[in-house]
């Protein structure tokens, strides 16, 4: 059976008109509570066994602007934007995960039995394997980022992910720790005139293959 897609639908249409922001009102802020809940939507995003490793810090006051931005290659972006936010990845680490499935357990929607089939292979997956763990890390912070994204944007706001910063000048000034890897920037705010619309995508035909 094949299924239309609407394209209508206002979660696919946020996604479509979607574009990284350049020009942002400075003079607009957000809440704590609007972070707060930028944040929560971003921890909805999918993680390996269910490990939630990512941390998020929102970069939102003069002071700290003025220690990110010139790590982070002077963007406007930083200084401009309500909020940019420090996307953290940690490594994989299956030692965590009876921890984050306890609520599982405690709803009865998991059997407490259930708990070690998920970290034995987990352990086996990561445990050895450094490389292993670091890609977790920017795929988890990755993921969580990307819904931020397209909430920001169903909430009216730009967004701008960035990857131009000294990675270990951020772990430094802003107190990572030792298995926390800083993935991207994503600054959010009220946008300003001027900012492009999407930007054309490569043909589907030349991305995709059907096997």
């Amino acid at each position: 059976m094949t299924t239309a897609i609407n394209m209508t639908n206002a979660v696919i249409e946020c996604i479509l008109s979607r574009s990284a922001a350049k020009y942002y009102d400075p003079a607009a802020a957000l809440s704590d509570d609007q972070i707060r809940e930028l944040v929560r939507i971003g921890t909805s995003a999918p993680t390996s066994f269910h490990m939630q490793n990512w941390r998020f810090i929102a970069v939102r006051t003069a002071a700290a602007k003025a220690k990110l931005s010139p790590i982070a290659w002077s963007q406007p972006a930083i200084a401009d934007a309500a909020v940019t936010f420090i996307i953290v990845g940690q490594l994989a680490d299956a030692s965590v995960i009876p921890e984050r499935l306890a609520p599982l357990v405690a709803a009865g929607v998991m059997p407490a039995a259930m708990v070690p089939e998920w970290e034995n292979p987990a352990r086996d997956l990561y445990q050895d394997y450094p490389q292993r763990q670091r890609d977790e890390a920017v795929r988890t912070g990755t993921f969580g980022a990307a819904a931020m994204i397209y909430a920001a944007r169903s909430l009216g706001l730009g967004s701008t992910p960035m990857i131009g910063f000294d990675a270990e000048a951020v772990h430094r000034e802003f107190g990572l720790a030792a298995n926390e890897v800083p993935v991207m920037l994503l600054s959010v705010g009220v946008e300003r005139p001027g900012n492009w619309a999407q930007k054309p995508r490569l043909p589907v035909a030349d991305v995709l293959d059907l096997v």
